[in-house]
């Protein structure tokens, strides 16, 4: 199996828990922590990854490090991950959570490009026509390229939009040169 696909698996076991736990929100937080924690320690990157370590001291270290701040179940399968030596795979584990709790809570990202940085007013119209456009709560990710002349390119999953500048000026130019 790829490790998205595993990585994928093991989040949607972990949304089960935190549904169970009645906190979708706080364990998403406590994966994105330990997720972002593992990238900007290097000691407990290198302790993770040794193979000189074993899984039981690991878990064992996870336990007392971490016994007191995380729920009990979330240390379980922090603890299960270290098992089964898929403890590198808790960063896409944790991206992978957080598009099952924006999709359960119908919410989607999108990627917005635009030629200049837009007012307040551009933004919130943006967001609540893409919002009315997919029938779902988008959070648009800004980003200014002055490439596209005007206009927006949108990017949501695989759907690109583009009404940009640039790509009605191809346009018209395509069908100027084909009416020769």
């Amino acid at each position: 199996m790829r490790d998205t696909t595993i990585a994928r698996n093991y989040a949607e076991t972990l949304i089960v828990l935190a549904g169970r736990a009645n906190d979708l929100r706080g364990w998403g937080m406590l994966i994105t922590e330990l997720s972002d924690a593992m990238g900007a320690n290097p000691k407990l990157r290198l302790f993770l990854e040794s193979p000189r370590v074993g899984a039981a001291e690991k878990n064992a270290v996870l336990g007392t490090a971490f016994g007191s701040r995380m729920p009990r179940n979330f240390l379980r399968f922090v603890q299960s991950l270290v098992t089964h030596r898929r403890q590198m795979l808790i960063p896409e584990v944790a991206r992978e959570y957080l598009d099952l709790v924006d999709a359960a809570e119908g919410r989607m990202h999108a990627r917005v490009t635009v030629a200049r940085e837009p007012s307040d007013a551009d933004k919130s119209a943006i967001t609540a026509q893409l919002s009315r456009m997919f029938g779902k709560d988008v959070i648009p990710h800004m980003s200014i390229d002055p490439a596209i002349m005007g206009g927006v390119i949108v990017h949501v999953g695989d759907t690109v939009l583009d009404g940009s500048v640039r790509k009605r000026l191809m346009s018209l130019r395509r069908r100027m040169l084909a009416v020769r």
